[in-house]
């Protein structure tokens, strides 16, 4: 008996986590925090599979929407082993340790705020967890290098293949062997866009029995051929001669990496006035470090910059800002300067501070450089909003709001088709999750009518059969 149990990002994008029930061993596949407001009472429900019965858990990559209640399932009775790549393991200790940070401090502001207004919030006013959890969840992970199989009971292995989204990021596939046959089971992930800077491309496959795969683009497709770095010089050069400053959220993974891979470029290539440059975020910093760490991980061309001495991660004015005191200081920079902090999506984090410094600056521009999933502040902000409530109080919204989509680390539609086209021979079922729920019906519709292949989006809590004989 083969079920698979689908527990979070059904129908929508953050939360994504699944079981995998082989007879008696349950396997739970990611286990991420919920970010969009209608969903974030989940991440206080305990998993809806026992964490004391789960056997083990296969982590795809790291950013939160796929591990962020990890030290919560621990604090739950998990005790299992955690697999995932080698740079996923080092990377996991800091975000995790960074998460438990703002989970903590988010708490006590909120509980000041609340008591000030004399109202009690919708949640708890308390961490989902803290830095103890965090301590008990680093020993149990194990990192594996792509392509090693790892071997999960009698009859059941994982293997960790390069999804091409951030550092350490991968595509598990199950393989489960049962009276001479095999079934063959893909996890997605977050497929990346092949040319990307700095790691290498998705991997590809060509058999799968069934494949769970994300959608978060599954009904649009990138600007074609948009030039990244003119794009970023013009917002930049732009908004410096306003006088105002450019703000950028950004994921401490890969977006962070990819934005300071872009501006030194145009350091380099004296394309944008000399300013000085903030990465707001002592997650980011350590991140970026553990990148040089993982260079076997890097593209050719990256590669070429860093034996040329040209550091892709590296340029003059370039601050690392790890303190508090350094980011409130931030406010009180007297010239134009670009400030890059997380959190991504404005869920959380220093970026809500440089928001109410600027937001209000008609000199100053937002520029969000990825996904803003429906319910966030970065999405209200995205859509046009005229009026946001950051930290209890309402900002109107004077400053210029862009976007550059081509920082996406997530493959287009056109890009998801491609992925899912390698497979030679139609899997006996496909799963859409992690995109909103228009997003992945329009998948859905696309691979009925240009594949013809069976496909399904599945509910939250829905379980389904599979067959264990294989092709």
């Amino acid at each position: 008996m083969i079920k698979l149990h689908f527990l979070g990002a059904n129908r929508q994008v953050t939360g994504s986590r699944y079981c995998l029930q082989i007879d008696d061993q349950r396997i739970l596949v990611d286990c991420g925090m919920f970010q969009e407001r209608p969903y974030l009472e989940r991440n206080w429900q305990s998993c809806p599979m026992p964490a004391e019965q789960l056997d083990a858990l296969l982590l795809t990559h790291v950013h939160i929407d796929h591990s962020g209640l990890i030290p919560r399932l621990v604090s739950e009775g998990f005790q299992g082993p955690i697999h995932c790549t080698r740079p996923s393991a080092e990377l996991a200790e800091v975000l995790l340790r960074d998460s438990a940070h703002i989970q903590v401090e988010d708490a006590k502001f909120k509980k000041k705020r609340h008591e000030k207004e004399g109202r009690r919030g919708k949640y708890p006013e308390t961490p989902l967890y803290g830095e103890s959890d965090v301590e008990r969840a680093l020993p149990l992970f194990q990192g594996t290098p792509y392509g090693t199989p790892v071997e999960l009971g009698e009859g059941v292995r994982a293997v960790f293949h390069d999804a091409g989204h951030i550092l350490g990021s991968a595509m598990i596939e199950v393989v489960i062997s049962r009276h001479g046959k095999e079934t063959r089971i893909v996890f997605s992930g977050d497929i990346g866009q092949p040319n990307k800077p700095l790691i290498r491309d998705p991997s590809l496959f060509t058999r799968a029995d069934y494949v769970v795969m994300e959608t978060t683009y599954g009904d649009r497709d990138h600007p074609e051929h948009e030039d990244i770095e003119a794009r970023l010089q013009n917002v930049i050069t732009k908004t410096v001669a306003q006088g105002g400053n450019v703000v950028i959220p950004t994921f401490a993974v890969e977006r962070a990496q990819d934005l300071v891979y872009y501006i030194s470029r145009l350091v380099h290539a004296r394309r944008i006035p000399e300013l000085d440059v903030f990465l707001d975020s002592p997650m980011a910093v350590d991140v970026t470090e553990i990148f040089r760490n993982y260079q076997d991980c890097f593209d050719a061309e990256t590669w070429q910059l860093i034996v040329s001495r040209e550091s892709p991660l590296r340029f003059p004015r370039l601050r690392m800002v790890r303190s508090v005191a350094d980011s409130k200081a931030i406010k009180q920079h007297k010239n134009p300067c670009i400030i890059m902090a997380t959190s991504g999506m404005c869920t959380a984090g220093r970026i809500k501070h440089h928001l109410r410094a600027n937001i209000e600056r008609h000199e100053s521009t937002i520029l969000f450089v990825g996904y803003q999933a429906q319910g966030t502040l970065g999405r209200q902000i995205e859509e046009g909003a005229e009026r946001v409530r950051i930290h209890g109080r309402q900002w109107n919204v004077r400053a210029t709001i862009d976007r550059i989509d081509g920082f996406s680390g997530h493959a287009d539609r056109a890009g998801l088709m491609n992925w899912l086209s390698h497979l030679q021979s139609p899997p006996q079922r496909v799963f859409l999750t992690h995109g909103d729920q228009a997003a992945s019906l329009h998948f859905a519709d696309l691979i009925r009518d240009e594949l013809g292949w069976p496909v399904s989006v599945p509910e939250f809590g829905d379980v389904v059969e599979l067959d264990a004989a294989g092709s």
